[in-house]
């Protein structure tokens, strides 16, 4: 992984403990997950992407979800938007589940209708950030969570989500 999206990632600064990064991490996502207005990009009509299984776990957990796919006009049995900028109503935050090369794109968008918090999903590989997203961030302002999903840390917590947190954090992909 590149060195400096990592440092961007987790706002790490070579002079901090483990401690503290996590601390400063667990601190991002619980300011996301304040929100209660979630919209989550990447959201299939099969229902089988990683993205469906972020929406459901939230929508269980009592947020309200708005899906967001380009080619979809519901998705689980909900009204789904082509993008942000169609979606009516206040968005607190953005999950983004697609492939990095859209990634930018919705962080503008995010961005123009002044969202604040955005986490990209990344499990193992690149996942949905991209140095595009996240120079489209830095120059909004916005301090993104890259790595992880809201299934390692929205309880319960499955065995194959703590298996993966401790995979991630292991690797310095996500703080532990």
């Amino acid at each position: 992984m590149n060195s400096s999206l990592q440092a961007v990632a987790f706002d790490v600064h070579p002079a901090d403990s483990a401690r503290s990064a996590s601390g400063r991490w667990r601190a991002q996502v619980a300011e996301f997950l304040s929100g209660r207005r979630i919209a989550v990009a990447g959201v299939s009509r099969s229902g089988r992407e990683a993205a469906n299984a972020v929406f459901r776990k939230l929508r269980d957990s009592g947020y309200e979800v708005v899906p967001i796919n380009p080619r979809a006009p519901r998705v689980e049995a909900v009204d789904c938007y082509p993008d942000l900028l169609s979606v009516p109503g206040t968005v607190d935050a953005l999950m983004v589940v697609t492939p990095p090369s859209v990634a930018a794109e919705l962080v503008r968008q995010a961005a123009q209708r002044g969202i604040r918090h955005v986490w990209f999903h990344r499990s193992f590989g690149q996942g949905s950030v991209s140095h595009d997203a996240l120079q489209a961030c830095a120059e909004a302002g916005i301090r993104p969570i890259v790595g992880g999903c809201p299934l390692m840390v929205l309880e319960p917590v499955d065995v194959g989500h703590r298996c993966i947190h401790w995979w991630l954090a292991g690797r310095h992909l996500v703080p532990a």
